[in-house]
């Protein structure tokens, strides 16, 4: 299922929601919900052409955690490098 969603946006970008959406900052969001009730969002980024995925996690709350966000960024960085 994630598999399909991540296809579903790298293929067809730019996709909206309430697949894919911004977190600001060059990154963006695939949302899966899973058969559990529960989302498994993979954070992304788009350089050039390519779709590159930074960081995935099943979400617990409603809000993205910040260390999730920083682990997301500390990759964004070190591929800017």
């Amino acid at each position: 299922m994630i598999g399909e969603d991540i296809a579903t946006v790298e293929f067809g970008w730019p996709v909206g929601m309430p697949l894919a959406r911004s977190l600001g900052d060059g990154l963006w969001e695939v949302r899966s919900s899973l058969p559990s009730k529960r989302e498994a969002p993979i954070i992304f980024a788009v350089i050039g052409e390519r779709m590159i995925l930074l960081h995935g996690f099943i979400k617990k709350t409603q809000k993205t955690p910040r260390g999730d966000l920083a682990m997301a960024h500390k990759r964004l960085k070190e591929i800017d490098e």
